[in-house]
């Protein structure tokens, strides 16, 4: 088959490859629950495209989970639930439906009342859903915090978490508060650290991380983001060590701590100075 643009290519292909018989193995192998980690790696990797600045990259990751969502549709469509149409029917209607500034009646919104806005216009969606629910005898999803969802990675979760708490004031108000918070964390985890309780450490390291999300969100820092850029650095720092060992002809499990945290040091004194 030759390339194209054309997005009903990348069906036809993904409606060839679970042909039965004539389609490859593997896909025909796969269910939506098989599928949905590589869906969650995929959009992993379009973020770190983006923070690398590697645009070339950053289109060949979204081709990837463009398939994604192509390979959920088909499935979709082989068990008569909805098909690629359907999903691009449902995006662009709720588009339409959250953006009445640009495609209705309410024009010259500012930043904040566009905001608002789509708040309000997601919360309706929302009660709709939910008393859609309760007619089919179904009452998932009836509590502020039933839609976000599990997948989600756990600081994201946090976050999102927080936010919904924080709709109905459920808040500090203070981001002095939070960091508070953390310092009270840390003292629970020497406490838990001392008793030796297993259960009781993994609790107090989930509040405490819980609380760095907070103190995250407060600043208007996605705690994701930040937790990315910290593991490069540490990857940045610790190939430097490893290849200062290198010149020395010292393999970093021979070198002693002291003269490993003496180069982390340096490392990170080049740094400042370059950022300086």
């Amino acid at each position: 088959m030759q390339p194209s643009s054309d997005i009903q290519r990348l069906l036809d292909i993904m409606a060839a490859l679970r042909t039965p018989e004539t389609g490859c193995g593997w896909d025909l192998a796969q269910t939506f629950e098989t599928i949905a980690p590589y869906t969650i790696e995929e959009a992993y990797e379009v973020a770190d495209a983006i923070a690398r600045g590697d645009f070339a990259d950053l289109r060949d990751e979204l081709g990837d989970l463009l398939l994604q969502v192509a390979f959920h549709a088909r499935l979709a469509e082989e068990n008569g639930s909805f098909d690629f149409g359907g999903v691009v029917e449902a995006i662009t209607q709720k588009m339409i439906r959250r953006h009445p500034h640009v495609f209705g009646d309410a024009t010259d919104l500012l930043p904040h009342e566009v905001k608002a806005q789509w708040a309000r216009i997601k919360a309706q969606e929302k009660a709709a859903k939910t008393a859609a629910a309760g007619e089919a005898g179904d009452r998932a999803g009836i509590g502020l915090l039933d839609d976000i969802p599990l997948a989600l990675p756990g600081l994201s979760r946090a976050v999102k978490l927080q936010q919904k708490a924080s709709s109905v004031g459920f808040d500090w108000n203070d981001i002095h508060v939070v960091l508070g918070k953390i310092r009270e964390e840390t003292a629970e985890i020497e406490a838990a650290l001392d008793s030796g309780e297993a259960d009781a450490i993994e609790d107090e390291i989930g509040d405490l991380l819980f609380a760095a999300a907070n103190v995250a969100r407060h600043a208007g820092v996605d705690p994701e983001a930040a937790a990315r850029r910290a593991n490069a650095k540490f990857e940045r720092r610790f190939r430097f060590i490893e290849e200062a060992l290198a010149q020395r002809g010292v393999a970093p499990g021979k070198a002693s701590l002291a003269e490993m945290d003496a180069l982390w040091n340096e490392a990170k004194g080049g740094e400042k100075q370059r950022e300086g």
